[in-house]
C-alpha cells in the first residue's frame, strides 16, 4: 500500500473489475492452487490490491494459496496454452476483448456480485498536505470528478466518443459498453467510509497493511467536501 500521507475524499463508482476463469473455476474458492494473471504484480498496484482483498475475504492467502503472474498480452490470449489455463483479473474494458475471443467465463463481477457491488472500488484520494493548504482547490477537484461521474451515467455515448477521440481505445463499441456496465452516478447512494472499512479489514487480515481499519478511517479520510457537495449539487 502507498505510504504517502494521503486522504480519501469521496467515492466515485463500483464495479470496474471482473475475474475470468476456465471451466474448472466457478467460485473464488476454486482459485486455490491456480495461477491468476493480473496487469501488475507490483506491491500495492490497484488491481493486485483488490485481488488480495477478494482472496482474503474467502480465506485464501495470496502468498501461499495462489500464484500471481503478469498478464499476457491480449493478442496472445486466443492461442497460448498458458492463457487458456490462467485466471484473468482485469478491468472490464480489457475483458471485452476476452469475451470477443471467447476466453473463459465471468467468475465474479464487482458490478453485480455482493458484497463487492455494495462498496466503492474507486475513490477520490489527495495528498493530505494539499488538502490542508488548498481546501478550496481540493473541493473544486472533488466537485469536477463527481460531476464527470454523473455525466458517465447520463450520457454514456458522449463519454465513449470522448474516450475514443482522446486515444484511450480504438473501439467505440467497447468504450460504450464499459460506460453502460460500470455503475456510474451512484456516489450519493453508497457510503465511502463503509468501503474504506471493508477493504482495510480485508487487507489487514491478508497481511498487506499493518494499520487497522479504525486507524485508517481516523487518519486517512476527510468527508467534509463530499458532505457539502451532497447538499450543493442537484440529485
Amino acid at each position: 500500500m502507498c505510504s504517502r500521507p494521503v486522504v480519501f475524499l469521496a467515492g466515485v463508482h463500483v464495479g470496474c473489475n471482473e475475474l475470468f476463469g476456465g471451466e474448472r473455476v466457478h467460485a473464488i474458492h476454486d482459485l486455490k492452487g491456480k495461477t491468476i494473471a493480473v496487469p501488475s504484480t507490483s506491491y500495492g498496484g490497484p488491481q493486485y490490491t483488490i485481488l488480495v482483498a477478494l482472496l482474503s475475504y474467502v480465506g485464501l492467502d495470496y502468498r501461499k494459496d495462489v500464484s500471481l503472474s503478469s498478464v499476457l498480452p491480449m493478442s496472445r490470449c486466443s492461442s497460448s496454452p498458458k492463457a487458456r489455463s490462467t485466471r484473468f483479473w482485469r478491468c472490464r474494458r480489457c475483458h471485452r476483448n476476452s469475451r470477443a475471443k471467447k476466453i473463459g467465463h465471468v467468475v465474479l463481477s464487482m458490478a453485480t456480485d455482493r458484497p463487492w457491488s455494495q462498496y466503492f472500488c474507486c475513490l477520490v484520494v489527495a495528498h493530505k498536505n494539499f488538502v490542508r493548504k488548498h481546501p478550496v482547490a481540493a473541493k473544486r477537484a472533488v466537485r469536477a470528478i463527481l460531476k464527470a461521474d454523473q455525466i458517465c451515467a447520463l450520457e454514456p455515448e458522449r463519454v465513449a466518443r470522448s474516450i475514443v477521440d482522446r486515444g484511450f481505445t480504438k473501439s467505440y463499441e467497447y468504450a460504450l459498453q464499459t460506460m453502460r456496465d460500470v455503475p456510474y452516478g451512484r456516489w450519493r447512494q453508497y457510503d465511502p467510509e463503509d468501503a474504506v472499512r471493508f477493504y482495510a479489514l480485508r487487507l489487514h487480515e491478508g497481511g498487506v497493511i499493518k494499520s487497522t481499519p479504525q486507524k485508517i478511517l481516523s487518519q486517512g479520510t476527510d468527508w467534509r467536501f463530499l458532505n457539502e457537495l451532497k447538499k450543493e449539487l442537484k440529485g
